[in-house]
């Protein structure tokens, strides 16, 4: 199955570049080139890409509002939203994740990184790192911004014991092997009781269980080790 991507970013060098990388893969192509944020939701509802590639160069706001139309369209259901950021801990990044993109990357990162990245956010899971997730969500997520809806205890009343113990653990960063190995279940299990609680949570990935994690209480923020910014 070919992974169908959109671009999204105003430097048309940056983009060539990455249509050139991503077309160059048997298992992905490149559908769709946007500018700004206008372009990329038009673009997203014409071709309904399996990812958007949403670059930090899009004018102030842009990516925000393309990613909260792009993760609230019930047409675009199917899509997922990776960003590329100047940084890991950033207002944008969690404003983001809260409006239901999938994950992150690092401008910095490698092209073969750029890739998996797209194969894991394309297959459905969230590309968060436990440092990154955990500072994000003391700094951020744990707080949100004047008017945002915090996800209630009450959200939770609907999850097995099991489904509340593997919420608690994706919310820490664990991968499914880990979890699996932690609550003596197979990783097929782990993924199972994932999609039963993000079916009961009406979320679509495991970005935004991190999200309802935290803001319902279920798992509480720690301070982010010294020296992250």
């Amino acid at each position: 199955m070919t992974i169908r991507v959109l671009l999204a970013d105003d430097q048309a060098l940056l983009r060539a570049a990455f249509r050139i990388l991503i077309d160059s893969c048997d298992d992905m192509e490149v559908v769709g080139e946007a500018t700004d944020g206008t372009g990329t939701i038009e673009l997203a509802r014409a071709h309904r890409p399996d990812l958007v590639l949403l670059g930090s160069r899009l004018p102030a706001g842009d990516g925000l509002a393309a990613t909260t139309a792009v993760c609230a369209d019930p047409d675009l259901s199917a899509t997922r939203v990776l960003l590329l950021t100047t940084s890991e801990i950033d207002e944008d990044v969690a404003e983001a994740l809260r409006a239901g993109a999938s994950g992150f990357l690092c401008e910095e990162a490698t092209a073969d990184a750029l890739l998996d990245g797209i194969r894991t956010v394309a297959a459905g899971r969230s590309l968060l790192s436990p440092l990154t997730t955990r500072a994000l969500v003391t700094r951020f997520l744990a707080a949100p911004a004047e008017g945002a809806r915090l996800a209630a205890p009450e959200d939770l009343a609907g999850l097995t014991a099991a489904e509340r113990e593997v919420l608690g653990r994706v919310a820490e960063g664990r991968s499914d092997a880990e979890i699996a190995e932690r609550l003596l279940v197979s990783p097929p299990d782990v993924r199972a009781h994932l999609r039963r609680t993000m079916a009961k949570l009406g979320v679509r990935d495991r970005a935004q269980l991190v999200v309802v994690a935290y803001q319902s209480g279920l798992v509480r923020a720690v301070p982010p080790p010294s020296g992250t910014r």
